[in-house]
């Protein structure tokens, strides 16, 4: 009986010893991946997660590639260096002649973002990872992330988006990636797909569910998050793909399908684009069709580049963006978007209280203004022409995306961050959470991108935020509700999500009327987002104080009635 004791006590040792051998990793082991064996490295920012750097999705875009569709990358021979990011896909990045308003902190953070310093190359189309499967759930949830920047400037590897904290703090794998922007990605070439940035985009996604589960995640628990031009990828993402999203659930961050700065107004105006560029690099014009794709091949991407700059299309709204083709992007969002033709899987979308903030920014980064004019500006008429264009350009069209889900019986959630004057994430003195401020927090990032610790308060608020994302992604159907108590969205009730409110560590409610009045009326005015955008660069132009002129005329009086509100908008669409 002793025996028989003592034998049953070292097998279940055993059993117990080799479960925990199996589920113990050493932090950046090599993988196997279908690119290849990948050997990872310590997170700097974490020191038990394990990140892996500029793992190949696709083949190089580059030859008679480029402006095609992706191609899976083959399997490496030997082990693949996973310990540095790739280069960045190639594009205009944002100048920082007066790229920020914020002082140090500002300069760092649009540094961070605009990632001007680093290394350019076509050969970028690569993922990272992060991820600890040495503790926690042995299949994690994993979040996909997809950057913004207008399809025109952007990247993967901007120290903003380290996904080390959200791995270590909240139990998931994170994931990021590179995907084509401009003219490479959205080329509007004769004889080429439409749409390749996102095809891009679909490939990784596709390599990520073949491969996580060897990183410690789970491929039947992605959920897509993204924001601005990621944002509203993400949505598209349900759109293209309504029977087989991959995704289990989506987060849009400040950009929706249906709004006007989310895609090209047609077939017509990127063609037109193409020949532009194709003009400029003597390649010939329309009348040279399909022969100057090889010609516009032949070109480096500095000549694409500088040729982009010269007709006027770069920054956040540039001339090369999705298209409407009728398969990865529907031609009509509104239509399928009533008619439910789209992945019904859980959704979560939001936007910042004072979007335009950053637009603000970028204004100034392509402008040649000192710092004397910059302090002369008229700033006390920006903030209002920056609601409007907060108001049009995401209030509206997150309600309009969440309205849809709830009318299918998708459960939704809509939040509103209020979070930007922390002494780490200040860039800009009109209001406070700037386009891209709610990243700071989501991602950690804010004291290793500026070097200024977080405020206890920051701190928690941050960490509740994170909290909420990662159980979206575990629990999608109904985390939020059970664990955080959120209502799913109404448009009739106290359903929306305040975040980092006043001095408010976790949520509050209000009702979504107190953020979407006018959103009616806007409707009427197709475009309208694109020409404030519009408005915003041409503050720091030669005409700045000729318009600061205009626009004190325009709200000098308050817009507190549809008639009032109609009005401006008419005078607001002359301007531009």
């Amino acid at each position: 009986m002793y025996w028989k004791q003592v034998f049953i006590y070292v097998l279940s040792y055993s059993i117990l010893w080799s479960r925990s051998a199996a589920n113990a990793s050493s932090v950046g082991d090599t993988v196997n991946t279908t690119s290849g064996l990948v050997k990872g490295k310590a997170s700097s920012l974490r020191s038990d997660v394990s990140e892996y750097l500029g793992i190949p999705y696709a083949k190089p875009p580059k030859a008679e590639l480029r402006f095609a569709a992706p191609v899976s990358v083959g399997r490496a021979s030997g082990v693949l260096d996973a310990t540095s990011y790739s280069p960045d896909c190639p594009s205009n990045r944002i100048p920082m002649r007066q790229a920020h308003l914020g002082g140090p902190v500002g300069e760092k953070i649009t540094r961070a973002l605009s990632q001007e310093d680093s290394v350019l190359d076509e050969d970028c189309l690569t993922i990272n990872i992060w991820t600890k499967p040495q503790e926690g759930e042995k299949k994690k949830a994993v979040l996909f992330w997809i950057y913004g920047g207008g399809f025109s400037i952007g990247s993967a590897s901007s120290a903003v988006y380290d996904g080390s904290i959200l791995a270590d703090e909240n139990d998931v794998v994170v994931v990021s990636f590179n995907y084509r922007l401009n003219i490479f990605g959205f080329s509007g070439a004769p004889g080429q797909p439409w749409n390749v940035g996102l095809l891009d985009q679909r490939l990784a996604l596709e390599w990520t569910r073949d491969n996580i589960e060897r990183f410690g995640g789970d491929p039947s628990r992605i959920t897509v998050f993204g924001q601005s031009a990621g944002g509203l990828s993400t949505d598209f993402l349900a759109y293209s793909y309504p029977k087989d999203p991959i995704a289990n659930a989506l987060i849009a961050h400040s950009g929706a399908a249906s709004s006007s700065l989310s895609a090209s107004s047609g077939t017509a105006d990127i063609r037109e684009s193409w020949f532009n560029v194709s003009s400029s690099l003597g390649c010939g014009g329309s009348d040279a069709g399909e022969d100057t794709v090889s010609c516009m091949r032949s070109k480096s991407q500095e000549d694409l580049l500088t040729a982009i700059a010269s007709i006027g299309s770069q920054g956040l709204v540039g001339g090369f963006l999705p298209v409407g083709d009728g398969e990865i992007v529907p031609k009509d969002i509104a239509a399928e978007a009533k008619a439910g033709n789209f992945a019904r899987i859980p959704f979560m979308t939001g936007n910042t209280d004072n979007e335009a903030g950053f637009f603000l920014i970028t204004a100034l980064a392509y402008s040649n203004l000192t710092a004397e004019q910059v302090s002369a500006l008229p700033i006390t008429l920006i903030k209002p022409l920056g609601d409007l264009l907060t108001l049009a350009g995401f209030t509206c069209p997150a309600a309009e995306a969440a309205g849809y889900r709830k009318q299918h019986d998708v459960p939704v959630w809509r939040y509103r961050y209020y979070g930007g004057n922390y002494s780490n994430t200040y860039i800009v003195p009109v209001g406070s959470a700037y386009h891209t401020s709610d990243l700071l927090p989501l991602f950690g990032t804010a004291p290793a991108v500026t070097e200024v610790d977080d405020t206890e308060y920051e701190a928690g608020a941050a960490a509740y935020m994170r909290d909420a994302w990662a159980t979206f992604a575990k629990h999608p159907k109904d985390g939020l509700a059970s664990q955080f108590q959120w209502p799913k969205f109404n448009a009739l009730t106290r359903s929306q999500v305040q975040l980092s409110y006043g001095e408010q560590t976790e949520a509050s409610y209000i009702f979504n009327a107190q953020t979407d009045r006018f959103c009616s009326i806007l409707k009427l005015y197709e475009g309208i987002s694109a020409d404030l955008t519009k408005l915003f660069s041409r503050l720091g132009g030669s005409g700045g104080a000729r318009l600061g002129k205009d626009l004190n005329d325009i709200f000098s009086q308050p817009l507190d009635t549809e008639s009032s509100f109609k009005k401006a908008l008419d005078r607001l669409r002359e301007l531009a």
